[in-house]
C-alpha cells in the first residue's frame, strides 16, 4: 500500500538538465529561510531539486540537516503546493538552521508566489512578442546587423613563420 505522502523518485529532480531549466527559466522568490525557483513541468504532479552549497555551511552534517528540513517541508505541505511545477530550493542565508514549522509555512507562500511570477511572465511574453516582419525588429534598426563579431585588440601573425 502507498503511503500517502511519501517522497518517491517521481517527485524529485534528477537530471542536470532540468535543473538547468529551472534556473535559466525559472521564476524565483525570497524569503527569510529559503529562495524558491519555479518553472512548470508539464507532468501532473510538482518535484523537488536542492541546491545547498558549501557557502551555506562547510560541513556536510549541516549540508545534509538543511536538506532533510526542506525535503520533510516538501513531502508534508505537498498537497497544498502548486500542481505541475519543478520547484529547487535553495537557503536564503549562510549558517541557516531552520525548523520544520517555519518552513513549510515559508515554503507554500513562496511557492505560490514564484508561480504566480512564472504565469505573468508567459502572460507578457505571449502580448508583447513582435509580430513576424514587423518594421521595428531590432534586425532593421540595429546599424551592426549581420556583421560578424571581430575581438579588438592586436592581430596575431597566423602565417606559421617563425621569428
Amino acid at each position: 500500500m502507498p503511503r500517502p505522502l511519501a517522497f518517491d523518485r517521481k517527485k524529485r529532480i534528477v537530471q542536470k538538465g532540468d535543473f538547468d531549466r529551472a534556473f535559466r527559466a525559472g521564476s524565483r522568490a525570497r524569503g527569510s529561510i529559503l529562495l524558491v525557483v519555479a518553472r512548470e513541468n508539464g507532468l501532473g504532479h510538482t518535484r523537488l531539486g536542492l541546491s545547498v552549497g558549501k557557502s551555506i555551511w562547510k560541513g556536510a552534517v549541516q549540508r545534509n540537516r538543511v536538506r532533510r528540513v526542506f525535503r520533510e517541508s516538501f513531502r508534508v505541505s505537498y498537497p497544498e503546493l502548486p500542481v505541475g511545477y519543478d520547484l529547487v530550493l535553495i537557503p536564503a542565508a549562510p549558517k541557516l538552521e531552520p525548523t520544520l514549522a517555519p518552513t513549510c509555512a515559508e515554503l507554500v507562500k513562496l511557492a505560490r508566489k514564484a508561480v504566480a511570477r512564472q504565469l505573468e511572465k508567459q502572460r507578457e511574453s505571449t502580448t508583447i512578442a513582435p509580430t513576424p516582419g514587423s518594421s521595428t525588429s531590432a534586425a532593421s534598426t540595429d546599424p551592426t546587423a549581420g556583421r560578424e563579431h571581430r575581438p579588438k585588440g592586436p592581430r596575431r601573425d597566423r602565417s606559421g613563420g617563425g621569428a
